[in-house]
């Protein structure tokens, strides 16, 4: 079957399977390994990827299906400095296999999709499961970005990543 995807921009055609999934194809296909398989159930949230303006579970997603264009953590990535200096920082990592998807989470929020106070965060991040952290370094570094860039907002300028 012929897929045709946007992924981080670029316009891609490939033969797949019917069946394959949007996460096979990004990592076995077009080998953007940062987004991860942890669960295969949608239940982790590890494999987040941004499918339009909404944050989806890219194991349980058929390639076929996809008609928006796709955000990987790739393509967010050099967006996303201040909040990997935040995680970094407040202590928001450390194995770092739940980060990919947690970082396309809170870039959703960043970005204004659904901006919101530190119960919206921490109801935001429901779909994302971390074994190691406990969620408060993650949380507080969304909420220091999350701050920072709207008070830049107030004073006219528009920093997604809080470094323009």
């Amino acid at each position: 079957m012929t897929v045709r995807l946007v992924v981080n921009g670029e316009r891609v055609k490939l033969e797949v399977p019917p069946t394959t999934r949007l996460i096979d194809v990004l990592r076995d296909h077009l080998g953007l390994t940062g987004t991860k398989e942890a669960c295969g159930r949608g239940d982790c949230g590890a494999c987040t990827v941004l499918v339009g303006d909404r944050a989806v579970p890219s194991c349980l997603v058929l390639s076929a299906r996809v008609t928006e264009p796709v955000r990987t953590v790739e393509s967010i990535a050099p967006e996303a400095s201040a909040l990997r200096e935040a995680l970094a920082d407040l202590g928001g990592l450390q194995c770092g296999y739940c980060t990919p998807g947690i970082v396309v989470r809170a870039h959703q929020l960043i970005a204004g999709i659904d901006r919101g106070n530190h119960v919206d965060v921490r109801h935001a991040l429901g779909g994302n499961f971390c074994r190691c952290t406990g969620y408060n370094g993650v949380v507080a570094a969304i909420d220091q970005v999350v701050a920072t860039v709207a008070a830049r907002d107030s004073t006219g300028q528009h920093p997604r990543d809080g470094n323009r």
